[in-house]
């Protein structure tokens, strides 16, 4: 009888609780561009209990127990600010911009922590990206090659995996995907280079296929890039360096009154370089994006961009180690000088979100894009033809266009709450003339394969999100259904194949305290296969899963440091791979990766910031002997760091590296893709209005290989082919200086 009394009585205080306490909704931006800040940190003064993030519109509901209160409001590179709040106010908070600051990155346990957006931001404020290439860079662990003249898409790394042009990472921007799927040089390929990186305001990023929003190609992680909905003030820059390099950007604010109604802006930039090879590169791009805003009501949102790239180069290619030991060629020289291409690419993206409540939000996105291939290569010289040689043409044309819808619900109860969210959508591919040809300097000879391609994939989820006091818990389930279709031109018609696959997810974490987070994480994931694999196997095998698990934590013993650590295993189910370079189907056997990834932030004075990022790993084949069971270029172990110096005006700048040991370059070992350190550098004075900037990559002028393979390849005149490491060498000393006009 006790016992019932007790139990009613708690449950009695629980309501009364609930009844005194009220909600206060609000919304944190940026006070100069009124661009929405996501991840500020809400907290209710004098109340560590009552806290909470804001959304990627910067929206915040928190559950407050006093009528009259004060909000502390902070976000990384920001000033924090203090706001007195009434019963059933709305509050629109703006922060002024300052230098940023460790102290503002916390601990919290009723969000889906880590959250590596944070960290992102951290490390593109302090670093400054100029390329494409460096957006990748910023996520820990990875790691990119290029190894044709710049244009191509860049080979990727990352936990053991290597993801040729992105087969097992997931790549969007602003939701849009990057990725192409049954893509005529191979599965997954994320051309990024029609990013312009100054319009990037975030990357958000996850290590391994514990997403339940991330669906195909998420087994090694993802990555979000987010571009900034308004800008602050308008730009133009021009940069020169070595190479016969230039570039110009503008970046220019087209509405500038009222932009919490509506803003726009347009953002070009035109890039020419020669390269540091012998045969020139003349690598030419250009890049056209517009973002607008429309806040249709005050609680129906508009967000909308257009894009242009087009992009042509030429490329030495890789070439054989014997090649330059024999001195036919220096490091820089070129086999076959016929190589490069051209690629195009038009996206237009389109969110329209509303707020049904403080609580409730419905976001539907639509997207188009449009995209041209073509790509000349040369890997093998004269090993299949002594005569023409084993030139490449590899093409299509595409069409892709998808849409989402995500609905989301928060349940706040008196000692905890319940986030609920709700998605499903589709997305389909189309190519027209996928091709692979043998060509002899770029002439055509003959139809390697030729054929249509018609891909979708439906998908839908639901995840749900628990926040009971130190305890987050966030569980998933994801359904993908994935049609292929291949009409080939060259051989018999095979039949359409179709496949579903089931995607768990759980993620617990435990915050000890303010300064220790202890976490598991734990999933399922997929890559697709290509669709001329699936038809041609008859379905099987054809949506292998990743399996993993990571344990971790999250240290922040003071207003300085943070460090994350997480032990993490995966294991990859058998599949088949369409090797796009030969037309061929190769079996891959299942795989097993294990490791440690190791973060660390540190502030070492007001201005002085150090990072450091250790990635260790081991991969492996399952069911091969001993010694024969290497995984082919997976790094094992890698590490990125530096030293950066910050301020809001005056001299910036900082000296960071790259490094990444010897591995396998096949399966028993005795081919090694050798490692490299590389140090890059660069500092800036920066003025309200101006800035001026000089850097410098491999500012040691090392001598390092960029992409390496076990090639087997045949040079003219050889009586037989050589399997041997082929490269592409890494940029020598490289140096460039800018100039940044703003207003």
């Amino acid at each position: 009888m006790f016992k019932k009394l007790a139990l009613l009585f708690t449950l009695f205080s629980g309501f009364l609780q609930t009844r005194s306490q009220h909600v206060i909704t609000g919304k944190v931006v940026d006070a100069g561009s009124r661009q929405p800040l996501e991840s500020a940190f809400v907290q209710e003064a004098n109340n560590p209990i009552a806290k909470t993030i804001t959304d990627q519109y910067g929206n915040f509901s928190l559950r407050l127990n006093e009528e009259n209160s004060s909000l502390i409001i902070s976000y990384i590179g920001y000033k924090p600010a203090t706001i007195d709040v009434k019963k059933n106010q709305n509050v629109l908070a703006t922060l002024e911009h300052d230098i940023i600051s460790m102290k503002d990155v916390v601990v919290i346990s009723n969000s889906n922590s880590p959250k590596f957006s944070t960290l992102g931001k951290i490390d593109l404020d302090l670093k400054p990206v100029r390329n494409t290439q460096e957006l990748m860079r910023v996520v820990p662990g990875l790691f990119i090659a290029q190894h044709a003249g710049g244009g191509k898409a860049e080979q990727i790394f990352l936990r053991g995996f290597d993801c040729d042009h992105g087969t097992d990472v997931q790549v969007s921007v602003d939701g849009l995907p990057v990725n192409m799927v049954s893509h005529a040089h191979g599965q997954g390929y994320a051309d990024s280079h029609f990013i312009i990186p100054e319009t990037i305001n975030n990357i958000d990023y996850g290590a391994g296929p514990y997403y339940t929003q991330h669906g195909n190609l998420n087994t090694a992680g993802y990555i979000n890039f987010s571009t900034y909905n308004n800008i602050e003030k308008s730009r133009v820059q021009v940069e020169g360096g070595l190479f016969n390099t230039f570039r110009t950007l503008a970046m220019i604010d087209l509405l500038k009154k009222d932009k919490d109604k509506q803003s726009a802006y347009i953002a070009g930039d035109f890039y020419y370089t020669d390269g540091p090879t012998d045969n020139k590169q003349h690598f030419n791009r250009v890049n056209i994006f517009g973002k607008y805003n429309l806040a249709i009501s005050d609680r129906t949102q508009l967000v909308s961009s257009l894009s242009f790239f087009k992009s042509k180069w030429n490329a030495s290619g890789q070439i054989p180690e014997r090649a330059v030991q024999a001195g036919l060629i220096d490091r820089f020289g070129s086999i076959d000088p016929t190589e490069g291409g051209n690629t195009e690419r038009e996206n237009a993206n389109i969110v329209v979100s509303h707020r049904f409540s403080s609580n409730s939000n419905w976001e539907n996105q639509f997207y188009f894009s449009h995209y041209i291939f073509n790509l000349y290569s040369n890997f093998t010289f004269f090993a299949s033809d002594s005569v023409n040689g084993d030139e490449i043409n590899q093409a299509e044309s595409r069409n892709t266009m998808g849409y989402l819808s995500k609905f989301s619900h928060k349940n706040t109860f008196s000692s905890w709450t319940l986030n609920s969210i709700y998605g499903a959508g589709i997305r389909y591919d189309a190519t027209d003339s996928s091709k692979l040809a043998h060509v002899v300097k770029r002439e055509f000879l003959n139809y390697i394969k030729l054929g249509k391609i018609k891909e979708a994939n439906a998908f839908s989820y639901i995840e749900e999100q628990a926040s009971i006091g130190k305890w987050f818990i966030d569980a998933g389930l994801r359904f993908d259904y994935l049609h292929f279709d291949y009409l080939d031109k060259l051989g018999p018609q095979l039949p359409a194949q179709g496949k579903s696959i089931l995607s768990p997810k759980l993620n617990i974490q435990y915050t000890l305290n303010p300064k220790l987070q202890l976490y598991i994480k734990t999933g399922k994931g997929f890559h697709s296969n290509d669709t001329r694999v699936v038809v041609a196997n008859s379905g099987h095998e054809i949506l292998p899963s990743a399996y993993a698990t990571d344990l971790g934590f999250i240290l922040k013993p003071n207003n300085r440091l943070f460090l994350n650590v997480a032990a993490w295993y995966l294991f990859l189910e058998q599949e088949f791979v369409y090797v796009g370079d030969d037309g061929n189907l190769e079996p891959s056997g299942k795989t097993r990766r294990r490791g440690i990834d190791i973060i660390t932030r540190y502030q070492l004075t007001d201005k002085i910031f150090a990072t450091l990022n250790l990635n260790f790993t081991d991969p492996k084949s399952i069911g091969e002997p001993k010694g024969q069971n290497y995984i082919p270029l997976a790094p094992t172990f890698t590490s990125t760091g530096g030293i950066f110096y910050r301020s809001k005006n005056g001299f910036n700048g900082g000296i960071n590296y790259r490094y990444i040991k010897d591995r396998p370059a096949n399966e028993n070992n005795s081919i090694v893709a050798k490692g490299y350190l590389v140090t890059d550098a660069s500092i800036n004075y920066t003025r309200p209005k101006y800035e001026i900037g000089l850097a410098a990559e491999n500012l040691f002028n090392t001598k390092w290989n960029e992409a390496q393979f076990a090639t087997t390849s045949r040079l003219k005149g050889e009586a037989t082919p050589v399997t041997e490491l082929n490269f592409t060498p890494g940029i020598p000393l490289f140096l460039r200086a800018k100039l940044s006009i703003s207003f």
